[in-house]
């Protein structure tokens, strides 16, 4: 097995069941198992940007709160990369869920995100995302900016 399919073998299935609570309004396996906490840290992401852990944490508390009722999430691989202690993943993330309360619906955003490797595990340093134009898909992220907005 080459360095990139050992790379996704690991770290696919942890970000599925991480997301996968996520959407489900639970941000602790995101927090704990998918994310490094050392810096540098940064989210640029479809609803919100932040730079550091400090501030990733609680973006990702913020965002839990918000998302309820997953009934699918699925990452579609475009693209990956592992040499050494880092490695890159570019997917497209199938979701339905419910957003800041609006009824479960499907949704997609482009991402990519970078990877550092920590203790033997892959971590995520950066994740840049945004949305998959459909009425749907903008609904949610408009939905939820303005829910992180409001705090």
């Amino acid at each position: 097995m080459d360095e990139r399919d050992a790379f996704l073998q690991a770290t696919l299935p942890r970000l599925i069941a991480a997301d996968t609570a996520l959407h489900n309004g639970d941000a602790h396996p995101r927090i704990a198992d998918t994310w490094s906490h050392t810096d540098p840290v940064t989210v640029f992401g479809a609803a919100k940007t932040v730079t550091g852990w400090a501030a990733t944490e609680p973006m990702f508390e913020a965002l839990a709160r918000q998302m309820s009722d997953c009934k699918s999430f699925e990452i579609e691989v475009i693209a990956a990369g592992a040499s050494g202690d880092l490695a890159y993943l570019v997917a497209i993330e199938h979701t339905n869920s419910s957003v800041a309360g609006a009824p479960a619906a499907q949704y997609a955003l482009r991402v990519t995100q970078v990877f550092r490797r920590e203790g033997g595990e892959w971590k995520i340093v950066h994740r840049h995302a945004d949305a998959v134009q459909g009425a749907s898909t903008t609904s949610h992220v408009d939905r939820l900016t303005q829910a992180l907005d409001r705090g």
